[in-house]
Order: structure tokens, then sequence, then C-alpha cells
């Protein structure tokens, strides 16, 4: 990240008690941010200013990338440079991650290398924080380590368990999202899905995302507007109402398992957005509260000084819960 001096006629920044107004900023888009739409990266850079005036500062042409104006859907390539026009920014509160959580992720480390560190993410556990969670696993690591080079390379939702993994400097972080954009990322899933998956099934529904409300997302499948999407799910073993399935995905659209198995008349079980909420509710199913999937496998290549295509890959399993083959036979 690199930022350039004050433009010309440009007032120096303002402090008070309410905020300040920040200098023109010129931004260097990582890793950890490439493929992410302009007006999606603003709002979290930017954090505590207004929605409409994000959009209103790209409307008018005050946010460049690459001194070209935008619109709001462009997506952001890594390397991009980014300006980020003057805004009176707020006060935001330091980050306070609880002593219990900074334990529960110390506890569920599975590998820590000089490149990567490798987690069994608990279900539940935000990966980073929002408006309704106020930490998430990317700050409770670093305040773990007291390493703020920590990054995240992947993302999975709050109620996904299961294999994750985080990069220790920016040199594995550019080199993972080059192998993800590149189609070297091998990532598997396990999951419990309501009815019976008698065959093996590859869905290709496009998705795209919608905003019911402002700090949400939901998605559906738009087979004219929608994104590329591709899931295999292969039974395991199924009892009656219950499938225990694995998931394969060759691309990673946000909530791509779950809209893709209810679009296909099996949605995940436990699931509160997409999933059955009587099914849910079923009384045997109270004490395994959570929604059934599982990150179980993920493999990519690791660094090393010859072409990535070269390089040996890292394989990381966590298994599943072994009371999900016993919640088949409910």
């Amino acid at each position: 990240m690199s930022q350039s001096p004050k433009e010309p006629n440009q007032l120096p920044a303002e402090n008070s008690a309410e905020g300040h107004r920040s200098s023109v900023r010129h931004v260097e888009i990582g890793a950890e941010n490439a493929g992410q739409r302009i007006d999606n990266f603003l709002i979290s850079t930017l954090k505590t200013i207004p929605r409409s005036l994000v959009y209103r500062l790209l409307r008018t042409g005050q946010v460049r990338v690459n001194k070209g104006r935008i619109k709001p859907s462009h997506k952001l390539s890594l390397g991009d440079s980014v300006r980020i026009p003057p805004v009176t920014i707020t006060p935001q509160q330091e980050i306070r991650v609880p002593k219990g959580a900074i334990e529960t992720l110390s506890k569920s480390i599975i590998a820590d290398g000089s490149d990567w560190i490798v987690i069994n993410k608990p279900a539940g556990m935000a990966v980073h924080g929002g408006t309704s969670v106020t930490f998430g696993v990317i700050d409770a690591m670093k305040a773990l380590f007291d390493d703020q080079s920590i990054s995240l390379v992947h993302r999975l939702d709050r109620a996904t368990s299961g294999v994750m993994v985080l990069a220790r400097h920016r040199q594995a972080s550019v080199h993972f999202q080059q192998a993800l954009v590149g189609g070297r990322v091998d990532k598997n899933y396990v999951a419990l899905l309501c009815g019976v998956l008698r065959n093996p099934q590859t869905v290709t529904a496009r998705l795209r995302k919608t905003h019911p409300t402002p700090n949400e997302n939901q998605v559906i499948v738009d087979p004219a507007g929608g994104k590329e999407a591709l899931s295999r799910f292969s039974c395991r073993v199924s009892g009656r109402r219950f499938s225990l399935v694995d998931v394969e995905i060759e691309t990673g659209r946000t909530h791509q398992i779950r809209v893709h198995a209810a679009s296909i008349g099996h949605p995940v079980l436990g699931d509160e957005r997409y999933g059955r909420e009587k099914i849910n509710n079923d009384v045997k199913l109270r004490p395994h509260k959570r929604m059934f999937l599982h990150a179980h496998e993920i493999s990519f290549p690791d660094l090393a000084s010859e072409s990535e295509t070269k390089a040996e890959k890292l394989t990381f399993t966590v298994p599943f819960d072994p009371k999900w083959s016993e919640i088949v036979t409910y």
C-alpha cells in the first residue's frame, strides 16, 4: 500500500472529536482484494462513512482505478491503483477479541509454517468482523500471533466449519490468489443434505448476489444475469431422510454449495437461509444445532522457486464429526 503526496489545492487534514478529513490516497490492490467489486472494497476500507457517499464518489468520478473512471460493479485486479478522495472519517473503535475466542482458535491450528497457518475453523465463527459481529477469525489470529501481516486468502461462511488457510506474508497471499484464479486450488466439502440423493449430480446453475439489507447477501439462481458456478455432489451414504455427501466445487461463489443444493431439492441440513425450517427444528436435531456443511480438504501449490505449475502441492484434511454418520439414520 502506498500513499501519494497531497494534490494541489487540497486542504490539510482536519482533526476533531467527531472525526478527521483524510488526504487523497492511492492504494495498490493486493491479493486479498483482487476480484472484489470496487464498491465493496470502498465500503470495507472506509468503514465508517455512509454507503450513499461511497456511491456518490463513484458516480462523480472522484474514485478512480488506474486513473480511469469506473462503475460500482468494476472488479479489481492485482496491482490496480485506486484513487480514494478526501473523506471525513469518524473514529473507529478498537477491535477487541475475547480471550475465549483466541484460545479456541489456538487449539484449532493444524499447521503453522513460515508461509501458511492452517486451521479447523469452528462453525459459528465469522471469518471477519462486520456490522453484526465485532471480530472475526482474522482478528483473533492477528491477536494470537501478534502479527498484523497475517491475511485471509479465502473465506468460509460463518456457519461452515473446516479447513481454512491464512497467509503469513504478502508473497504467500499473492501466490495463493494467483493459484486460485488459475484453477490450481482444489476444495472439497462434506455436507448433510435433506432427502435422498440417489445419483451423483453436477450443478451448473448461475448465481447472482442480491442485497435484501445493506449488510447482508442473498444469493439466487439467475440463468440470465448470474455468474458461472459448478458444484459436484456425490453420496457417501443415505438414510430415509438425509444424505451424507461429498461436494467438489470448481468455483467459489458466495453461498454456492448451499444455493446449488437447495436448487436440486436437497438443501443443506440446518441452513437457516436456504434450508427447510421444519426439518431444521426437528426435536432429534436440537442437540446438534448447526449448519451441516464442512470444508473437508484443500489442496494448493506450495511456494517454490520453479513455476507454480511444477510446485509441490500441499494438502490439508480436516475430518468431519463422526456423529454426522449417525444423523443420516434419523
